[in-house]
């Protein structure tokens, strides 16, 4: 898995506890929106 891929921060989400955002899985999203949401976390 590369660093800034898609996988890539589901899995950090994941590791944070994240698995929904707005009431949707978080695989569903798209890269930038995941990008966004785990810098709002690690904040």
């Amino acid at each position: 898995m590369h660093v800034g891929s898609k996988g890539w921060y589901v899995s950090q989400l994941k590791r944070l506890g994240v698995n929904r955002h707005e009431g949707r899985k978080i695989e569903k999203f798209k890269t930038t929106t995941l990008a966004n949401l785990l810098e709002d976390k690690q904040n």
